[in-house]
């Protein structure tokens, strides 16, 4: 009983918190007519989102990106005839769902792009994302976003990724970052892992080999794919070919 009061409340707040802001500036929208020649199954879609949790979310990353969603092409074709639903993502208010390109044209938006995917590896990341469509997002800490709207004192860098830390353990249940995460990790492809060194089986033996250590996709945000030195920009403009001497101002 407890459990379905606190639900019904996160519901309520992602309902208040999805509403978007009156006063939203875009800088760089591309048609999504552009979006669809130039994105590839496997490229992760990071939007400047105008809602009031995207306010929320850019407060504690300090970034200009609060939502992520995960391109998977024509997967989806046959489950909507007659629909571009290209991008998978996990909505506050609707959960894992498929939508289309539209959805973003007119916000600021950058395409992430994982470096020399594997093709066999692009269709097991697409696979994993596209298998979760219809689970619920994790309302369990949705409070504490509501929460950061309110005038607080500055919070400490080390710790805003902690309060992004959401997670039930449910696997029925994700967030925007985290379900995109997972897909990759599932491949052991790397975001943002940590560096360290193997140690040797033997006592006090001096570690040699460096490896890496994955991160708990709960910590991930959708700034991370931005900063990950494993993902390539991919600009719209620059790719279609640019010449600045063609352009006409006025």
């Amino acid at each position: 009983m407890f459990y379905r009061i606190l639900d019904r409340i996160g519901r309520r707040l992602a309902k208040a918190l999805n509403k978007p802001h009156r006063h939203y500036e875009c800088f760089s929208a591309v048609p999504a007519g552009v979006l669809r020649q130039i994105m590839r199954p496997g490229d992760v879609l990071l939007v400047d989102g105008s809602s009031r949790v995207s306010t929320a979310i850019k407060y504690l990353t300090q970034s200009t990106w609060s939502h992520s969603a995960l391109y998977v092409g024509d997967a989806l074709a046959d489950r909507f005839e007659g629909e571009d639903r290209t991008l998978v993502e996990a909505d506050i208010a609707e959960g894992v769902v498929a939508v289309p390109l539209v959805r973003y044209e007119a916000f600021n938006t950058r395409i992430c792009r994982p470096v020399d995917l594997t093709g066999e590896d692009t269709g097991r990341v697409v696979a994993f994302v596209v298998e979760r469509l219809g689970h619920e997002y994790d309302l369990k800490n949705i409070v504490d976003l509501a929460r950061y709207l309110l005038p607080v004192p500055p919070l400490p860098s080390h710790l805003r990724r902690r309060i992004l830390a959401f997670g039930s353990g449910d696997p029925t249940r994700a967030i925007c970052s985290t379900l995109i995460a997972q897909a990759f990790q599932s491949i052991s492809y790397p975001i943002l892992p940590r560096y360290g060194f193997a140690c040797g089986d033997n006592p006090g033996e001096v570690p040699e080999e460096e490896v890496l250590r994955a991160r708990h996709f709960s910590h991930f945000t959708p700034h991370d794919f931005d900063l990950s030195p494993y993902f390539r920009v991919i600009k719209p403009t620059l790719e279609k070919g640019f010449d600045y001497k063609t352009l006409k101002w006025k």
